[in-house]
């Protein structure tokens, strides 16, 4: 049922919005690129891969959190966070959140 994320910045409390996505899945050795977009108001990006288009396999979300955080004039720690992820069943939802700050991190699987 497809990929989707929402990045919060929880040093203010609201959506991130305008953070730079790429998804990339795994093929062979290689990382090739899915897809990629920013997020909007809500922090979100809802269809990362439509339902139709989701394969197994191992997946990357990378988030441009260097960029966010200088374009708010703000220092931050990690110039990116890349999180890897499986897919293991087509038929299910895959939300992957994204809770930063410019000092920290922390991702769950959603629904």
């Amino acid at each position: 049922m497809g990929i989707s994320t929402h990045v919060l910045n929880t040093a203010i409390g609201r959506p991130a919005e305008g953070m730079a996505v790429t998804l990339e899945r795994v093929d062979g050795d290689s990382w090739s690129e899915v897809t990629g977009g920013m997020t909007n108001a809500d922090g979100r990006v809802a269809k990362l891969v439509e339902d139709d288009d989701l394969e197994l396999g191992t997946y990357r979300i990378t988030f441009g959190t260097g960029g966010y955080f200088s374009g708010r004039g703000e220092v931050s720690f990690y110039p990116e966070v890349r999180i890897d992820f499986e897919i293991h069943d087509a038929s299910e939802h895959y939300h992957v959140p994204l809770l930063t700050s410019p000092w920290s991190f922390s991702t769950y699987r959603g629904s």
